[in-house]
């Protein structure tokens, strides 16, 4: 008879989208930044954060003293490489903080960089 029974919980509604969008979702600006997944990529300014980035950095290369400490290279190896990347975030965001004038100069600089480089790419290829 208690097979019989019938069950207490209520169903949900299937969700239709995997994520909610808070606007239109076709809003017809393809010049938005929103359209880019890669800059809502990073969570609550993480990356932006010297502190955090400075913590994370501290985490990955107490990994990879724990794995060189087990006998595994090959992973501290791997740790370090993203302390690294850390290390380099974290002293891109000091140079920002201690010259705040100069990161559009800088900006600037970068992207005269990269169109002589793909100027260099297109004559040797022609």
């Amino acid at each position: 008879m208690i097979n019989n029974r019938r069950r207490n919980f209520r169903s949900r509604p299937q969700k239709s989208n995997f994520r909610r969008r808070s606007g239109p979702l076709n809003s017809g600006n393809s010049n938005s930044l929103n359209n880019n997944g890669n800059l809502n990529f990073n969570r609550n300014g993480s990356m932006n954060n010297i502190n955090n980035v400075e913590k994370t950095m501290q985490k990955y290369q107490q990994l990879a003293k724990d794995a060189q400490s087990n006998g595994d290279p090959v992973l501290a190896q791997n740790y370090l490489q993203h302390a690294d990347h850390y290390l380099r975030r974290y002293n891109e965001l000091n140079e920002r903080r201690e010259n705040p004038s100069e990161k559009s100069d800088s900006d600037n600089k970068s992207l005269a960089k990269e169109e002589n480089l793909e100027k260099e790419v297109r004559s040797a290829t022609n």
